[in-house]
């Protein structure tokens, strides 16, 4: 298990607790396409889900099934061609341009397979980077990026530069990086998929620490077998569809988390 130096309640969103299990990320009707005329191919053919907060749920299957389109659609990243996504009750399709932007900067944190960390920054610096960018002041971005680290077990390692850092190191600061802004939803891209067993299963147990929140949806696609056991939730893709949903508590949800 992960020894963390602070509290994971450090990362959680500030705003009051929803009910458990609440619904983070609605998709209706969910369909996209790319290219035109002849060429014109459909990734993703009407996906209905839900997708709750304060879990773990783990979407899978073959490759070129459409999961990473599918969770860029519900990031913001691409546009639909059809059908709506709502994270935490507001609709994607009633923000635009700039709206967009914002929401996304405010609600979503990304981890990839790639840790994507600036190599001339130190892992203190790496993670204050998305609060710098919101323009917030250099010294309290540097702290409250160090008090992250220290919550994911780095904390001995602020200084040190992504060289001087092991591949699950890496990936903890990337993390890191991606909490710092207390995010609502967090999606998570084969976090696993170039870290041993050892260092993928502490990884996984951090973001399972992590989910366990009823403000917080946790996303991850993997191919990863050996995190399967993390999981609260077994989303299945195939040809563009979710063909089996498996949920350690199938109940119905309540309606929504708590707004953003």
């Amino acid at each position: 298990m992960i020894t963390m130096a602070a509290s994971t309640a450090d990362l959680l969103p500030s705003s009051s607790p929803s009910p458990p299990a609440a619904v983070g990320v609605a998709c209706r009707g969910v369909e996209k396409e790319f290219g035109h005329g002849e060429t014109r191919s459909r990734v993703l053919h009407g996906i209905d889900v839900d997708i709750g907060c304060g879990a773990l749920s783990l979407l899978v299957g073959p490759s070129g099934c459409g999961k990473t389109t599918l969770i860029s659609i519900i990031a913001g990243l691409l546009a639909p061609s059809a059908g709506d996504v709502s994270l935490f009750g507001t609709p994607q399709s009633q923000l635009r341009g700039d709206r967009l932007v914002d929401f996304r900067a405010r609600n979503v944190g990304f981890v990839f397979q790639q840790y994507n960390l600036l190599p001339s920054l130190s892992a203190a610096e790496n993670v204050a980077v998305p609060l710098l960018v919101a323009r917030q002041p250099r010294g309290k971005a540097i702290q409250r990026a160090s008090g992250v680290l220290e919550a994911v077990g780095l904390g001995s390692r602020l200084k040190a530069f992504p060289n001087q850092l092991s591949g699950g190191q890496q990936q903890r600061v990337a993390i890191a990086r991606a909490l710092v802004h207390e995010p609502r939803l967090l999606v998570c891209d084969e976090p696993t998929a170039a870290l041993d067993s050892q260092s993928g299963q502490t990884v996984m147990e951090l973001l399972k620490s992590v989910a366990v929140h009823p403000d917080r949806t946790v996303i991850v696609v993997t191919h990863d077998s050996r995190v399967l056991q993390f999981g609260d939730r077994l989303l299945e893709m195939a040809d563009g569809r979710i063909v089996r949903d498996t949920a350690s508590n199938p109940a119905p949800l309540p309606a929504t988390c708590a707004p953003p």
